[in-house]
């Protein structure tokens, strides 16, 4: 590979090392070597680039879409019936239970566990707490409502909704009452 006018690579490994290990080196390392050159095609436009990156995001957003499961609408909750109970569940003597544990968590919630002290409890000191716990198994009395017939409707709640109770009977029967109807 000698030519009358060599490299300036092949010169300089000349200077460095023996003539074959220059010549092995400048073989391997600089003839051999693969040359890489960028693709010479034109620069995208600013569309392109900006539609390039939408359909990047939206195909991100759409594989984390598939991994996590879309809450039911009402409608749908409506349509399969997950708010109704059903007839064969709908017996007091199931919901006794619940009723025992209420009363178990309002004790604790309240803070008179023991039974014997004689705790007062009044609305000032402890209205707010009643006002925000959770009503489900509480043996409730109707005693003001617009509809005379729900006066003195008594029942263990099974439903609790925003303005609402469902009280379940001792005749098995479920029946709704509206908060703050007078």
């Amino acid at each position: 590979m000698a030519s009358s006018n060599p490299h300036i690579a092949q010169t300089l490994l000349h200077r460095a090392f023996s003539p074959s290990t220059a010549e092995s080196h400048y073989r391997e390392r600089a003839v051999t070597r693969p040359l890489y050159v960028r693709a010479t095609s034109p620069t995208p436009s600013a569309r392109a680039v900006r539609r390039q990156a939408f359909n990047e995001r939206k195909e991100v957003a759409r594989k984390r879409s598939k991994n996590k499961p879309r809450p039911l609408s009402a409608a749908k909750k409506r349509a399969l019936g997950l708010n109704e109970i059903p007839k064969e569940q709908q017996k007091y003597a199931i919901y006794e239970g619940l009723h025992n544990l209420w009363v178990g968590y309002m004790r604790e919630v309240l803070g008179v566990n023991d039974v014997s002290k004689g705790v007062v409890i009044t609305p000032n000191a402890s209205g707010q707490i009643l006002a925000t716990a959770d009503m489900h198994g509480a043996l409730m009395t109707v005693v003001r409502s617009r509809c005379v017939s729900r006066v003195g409707l008594e029942g263990i709640v099974v439903r609790d909704t925003r303005f609402t109770f469902d009280l379940i009977t001792k005749n098995n029967v479920i029946k709704c009452k509206s908060v703050g109807t007078k």
